[in-house]
């Protein structure tokens, strides 16, 4: 067995290689398996539970299963279904199974197979169309709020709404609401009175308008399946075989659905970790996997501890943070072996304050980079999401490209899907087409019609809208330099169909950046390099998190982020939040014992994190950062690039801002690289409000470096005193 390779746009086998031929025969889906693994794939009767430590070759070992049952005349591919929880999870299954000459299996999410039941039996159940149903719920619940009478902020609402999908799932009605949020001591963003008033009049909002939600469409297969017996026999016929992976992740709603479905009979096969339960407050829980063989008493029952993702060293530290684990969960860990060979050791960092941890992250991720990682296989992974702000203005100054996880779904994006009519156009009436005259390959075909759309040979200057749709465009012109490595003979109507298909799987390309994601979004997901940042007590475990499961599931939150890394693990965390503040910041009691210098749980510290003390000593305290109009103590990020608070009047020059980002865009064009690498706008406004007048004023500006005042501070401060630049045109 070969190590993990890295993902790619496209499946591979075990050794990397793409598009190869499906195994020759039933026995040869069985090669290069490991131990465990065959023992997975040939256990293909009764009920089977595999318990899969992260990057253990979970999915490899599921699919080859199906695989073999398939070519091995066992299992018919459409008597099986297998059931994830996301589509880009379903569409690696369905992709890999393909590959493996399995194409006929079903490999879907929960609320996919539901729906498509729901869409085909409505009409002899109920009569008439399936309603319509609702793709964002916020806007309805706002407006059941409102009818009761009760004011919500938009993080509120955020918050409500996510109370009542977790009511949904846990089979809560809206008048049981309140007793089930005391019974399971969960923390209610709202008096659970007022949101029970607003579940209420939520669901009453949906029986007037005809519309029903994600969660409606798992409620309503339920009723359907345990109400008309002759549909239940209808389904139970056709599947007869199920798999579902990431079992920890089960609700009730989705176990009572998976139960329905199975009627009597045992052909059961199921995957997960306990280790790996993160999603608590959307209702799900380890105990249908935990409880698992108390269900099936003849249960086969197979570990995966074999780790082929990460180095000795992840894996080390990986073990150690469930090593002090406590409850139920912790009994069930597994103890992973790494299957590769030795790589650097963790990197641990303690900074002055928030900014330095985010522009301290930034220069090592520049170095990695330079050292030959790709920006793509680094990620910047935090426990909240209004932790990236700080990160996206360090990377952004620092000229480091990225993306954050969890934006609109790549083949959605309005310039990808013209994208893809203009492909869709060119394969189908290419020969009546002179733009296609002069090009051959097929990656030059791609740039071609894509130039019509926005591409270009070098990425737009500056951020936003015209940026992201460059990089959209890009990530498809890289798409099809991988798919004509892979596959030489390939056509541009090859390509629009993998793309399709693709879209229908929402299985994006990359966008070439460093990640920056939650712990929640990074979860499925790996890379080479992982920093983990803003491990303090109060973010990690936050400090909402009271009762000792809730303390756990932090634990394994972490647990999560560590094992994500392939080779490279740094953990930082800063003594305070603003430049000034005082030092009373704790590290995470989750890396005691852990890091070099630190105790165990349990015992008084020792000393500071490896390398922390002797960065503090190297480091000069900064004083805080005080608006320039009221004097006031600045904390923002934003507030402290431009020096001022918010709501303060700015006194800026607007003649010498513009002159400011004329140079800069010069600047940029020089350089080959986008403006915000020379200096960000808030930087720029920064400078033409204080217009500084020598070096150290300049230096004094957030987003002025000693590298950047080094290279760019002549011409900066040149420009501030209203000199002409040399070499600038005689009109300027």
């Amino acid at each position: 067995m070969t190590a993990a390779t890295h993902s790619s746009l496209f499946p591979q086998d075990s050794d990397g290689s793409q598009f190869v031929a499906p195994p020759r025969d039933a026995d040869a889906v069985l090669a290069g398996l490991d131990p465990e693994q065959r023992e997975v794939a040939t256990a293909l009767h009764g009920p089977v539970c595999v318990l899969a430590g992260a990057g253990t070759g979970k999915t490899r070992a599921i699919t080859h299963r199906i695989a073999y049952g398939v070519r091995a005349g066992i299992l018919q591919p459409a008597s099986v279904l297998a059931v994830t929880f996301t589509n880009r999870a379903a569409g690696e299954m369905r992709g890999r199974l393909r590959q493996l000459g399995a194409g006929g299996v079903q490999a879907r999410t929960f609320h996919s197979a539901a729906l498509r039941q729901l869409q085909y039996f409505w009409p002899k159940v109920v009569g008439g169309e399936l309603p319509r149903l609702l793709e964002r719920k916020v806007q309805l619940v706002a407006e059941s709020a409102a009818r009761c009478r009760i004011r919500l902020d938009r993080n509120e609402l955020r918050d409500v709404t996510s109370e009542i999908e977790w009511a949904k799932v846990t089979q809560t009605v809206p008048a049981d609401y309140p007793a089930a949020v005391a019974k399971s001591l969960r923390d209610a963003p709202r008096d659970p009175a007022e949101i029970g008033q607003i579940y209420a009049m939520y669901e009453q909002l949906k029986r007037d308008r005809s519309v029903i939600d994600f969660e409606d469409v798992l409620l309503l297969t339920v009723g359907i399946l345990q109400d008309r017996h002759d549909i239940a026999d209808q389904i139970r016929s056709q599947y007869q075989h199920f798999v579902v992976d990431e079992y920890q992740d089960v609700s009730p709603l989705q176990q009572r659905l998976l139960e329905l479905w199975m009627g009597d009979r045992e052909n059961l096969c199921v995957v997960g970790d306990a280790s790996q339960t993160i999603y608590s407050f959307t209702g799900a829980t380890p105990d249908h996997l935990l409880n698992f063989r108390t269900r099936h008493p003849g249960a086969t029952m197979v570990k995966l501890v074999r780790d082929y993702r990460s180095t000795p060293q992840v894996v080390h530290l990986a073990n150690g943070l469930l090593n002090q684990a406590k409850g139920r969960a912790a009994e069930h860990r597994l103890e992973l072996i790494s299957q590769r060979d030795a790589g650097p050791e963790p990197v641990y960092t303690e900074y002055a304050d928030e900014p330095a941890e985010a522009e301290g992250t930034a220069r090592r991720i520049r170095d990695l980079i330079a050292a030959g990682v790709p920006a793509g296989e680094i990620a910047v992974l935090y426990r909240i999401n209004a932790q990236s702000e700080v990160y996206e203005q360090a990377l952004a100054d620092a000229g480091v490209p990225y993306q954050l996880r969890g934006a609109e779904r790549f083949f959605e994006r309005q310039e990808v899907r013209e994208a893809g009519a203009a492909l869709r156009g060119a394969a189908r009436f290419g020969g009546n087409d002179s733009l296609l005259d002069d090009v051959v390959d097929l990656p030059s075909q791609v740039r071609a019609v894509l130039s019509t759309k926005g591409w270009t040979t070098e990425p737009p200057t500056g951020s936003g809208a015209v940026r992201d749709r460059w990089e959209s465009l890009a990530a498809l012109v890289r798409l099809a330099e991988d798919f004509v490595r892979a596959k030489p003979e390939a056509t541009l109507g090859d390509l629009v169909a993998e793309l399709d298909e693709r879209a229908a799987a929402q299985h994006a390309p990359t966008v070439q950046g460093v990640t920056l994601a939650s712990l929640h979004a990074a979860k499925g997901l790996e890379w080479d390099a992982v920093f983990l940042v803003g491990l303090t007590e109060g973010m990690m475990p936050i400090t909402y998190a009271k009762t000792d499961e809730q303390v756990e599931e932090e634990r394994r939150l972490l647990y999560v982020g560590v094992t994500r890394a392939r080779l490279h693990i740094s953990l930082s965390w800063a003594l305070s939040r603003a430049p000034g503040g005082r030092a009373s910041r704790r590290p995470t009691r989750f890396l005691s014992g852990l890091r070099p210098g630190s105790s165990a749980p349990g015992t008084r510290g020792a000393g500071a994190a490896a390398g922390g003390a002797a960065d503090r000593g190297r480091r000069k305290r900064r004083g805080p950062v005080l608006c320039r109009v009221c004097g006031t103590t600045l904390t923002d990020a934003g507030e402290m690039k431009l020096m001022r608070c918010e709501g303060c009047p700015s006194d800026m020059d607007e003649g010498l801002y513009e002159r400011l980002r004329e140079w800069r865009s010069d600047q940029a064009k020089q350089l080959g690289q986008p403006a915000y690498c020379v200096f960000t706008d808030k930087t720029l406004m920064a400078i033409a409000e204080s217009v500084p007048g020598d070096d150290g004023e300049l230096s004094r500006i957030s987003g002025v470096g000693g590298r950047k005042l080094e290279r760019f501070g002549a011409d900066v401060l040149a420009i501030c005193a209203g000199e002409e630049l040399v070499g600038e045109d005689e009109e300027s």
